[in-house]
């Protein structure tokens, strides 16, 4: 479609003969981009065949009318109606900047289209202002794309049961994280949780009972932890937690341990003839420089077991 309208820094406006303007008027209309040119006034006074496209308004239903008469209704991400607050073209023409834009259009028929918008001065001979041009480019498909992408990536990345991430992200992370503490020198932990008695509390009162109890304890680590910290499923019942900017000596990693076991040990899920208490086992350990994810996942999994040895529901550092 050209890479005119992607690269416009303004128009200048001389005297041209009609063949000049004809000639002018049939490039513009060959766009598949939206372009139309307002006066100072913000009146339309030209309006090309991809903007009759895209909004489904003839120019004979545009031209003549006042941008900030809404017809087009251009709203933002937050549905600020920006015709009437924050319109570009008017503070192109007050200032003569460039200026872009993702916004929503109302088409003719009432749906919204998203479009990219690009503002720019239309000037005289004298370098004068004397309206703006704005081009508008339909952006549909690429906003399905994001939202698949997004879509594609919770699918990839997120354990459908408990919301948090799951075993293949969390593999990546700690890799990430030896990474940055073996080139950076930065402390970072890790907790292995394991739901203690899980299988009895699946056999006792069901999977649904069992499903609660894996949400409850995600919630918990997810309520209780910085939001720069990474929870996810490692499996089953266990759940890794990548704890970040840890102070070298251990004892913030202690402290986020026992208090993770602590707040989750206060939990409880319905069950069919009261409620079932749930607990875990923690295992804790902070990277060094000499590990590899293997090393530090063996380590942190032994601790989690020395826990469960002790009669469970407790936490170890190590």
């Amino acid at each position: 479609m050209g890479n005119a309208p992607h690269s416009i820094q303004s128009i200048q406006v001389s005297k041209t003969s009609g063949d000049e303007t004809a000639f002018y008027r049939k490039l513009l209309d060959n766009l598949y981009d939206g372009v139309y040119f307002v006066d100072l006034k913000r009146t339309i006074t030209y309006w090309n065949l991809g903007a009759e496209r895209l909004s489904g308004y003839s120019a004979s239903e545009a031209i003549g009318k006042s941008c900030f008469d809404n017809f087009l209704m251009h709203v933002d991400e937050t549905g600020c109606a920006l015709c009437v607050h924050g319109c570009p073209l008017r503070r192109t023409m007050t200032d003569g900047q460039l200026r872009e834009a993702e916004v929503y259009l109302r088409h003719k028929l009432g749906h919204r289209v998203p479009v990219s918008v690009r503002a720019a001065p239309i000037r005289d001979e004298a370098g004068r202002i004397t309206g703006a041009v704005e081009v508008f480019t339909d952006i549909t498909a690429k906003k399905i794309v994001e939202r698949r992408a997004g879509e594609l990536e919770g699918l990839a990345y997120l354990d459908p049961l408990t919301g948090t991430y799951n075993r293949r992200l969390m593999e990546l992370k700690v890799q990430q994280s030896l990474e940055e503490v073996q080139q950076f020198a930065r402390g970072v932990g890790l907790l292995m949780l394991d739901v203690d008695d899980f299988k009895q509390v699946n056999d006792t009162w069901g999977h649904e009972a069992g499903d609660l109890a894996l949400q409850g304890v995600a919630r918990t680590l997810l309520g209780s932890l910085r939001p720069t910290d990474l929870v996810g499923r490692w499996g089953g019942e266990e759940f890794l937690v990548i704890l970040v900017n840890m102070q070298a000596n251990g004892t913030e990693l202690r402290k986020i341990a026992e208090r993770c076991r602590t707040l989750i040990d206060r939990n409880s899920v319905p069950a069919p003839r009261g409620s079932v208490q749930i607990s875990v086992s923690v295992g804790a350990t902070l990277l060094a420089a000499e590990d590899t994810s293997q090393t530090a996942l063996r380590r942190v999994d032994e601790l989690l077991y020395r826990s469960k040895a002790a009669g469970r529901n407790k936490s170890t550092v190590g």
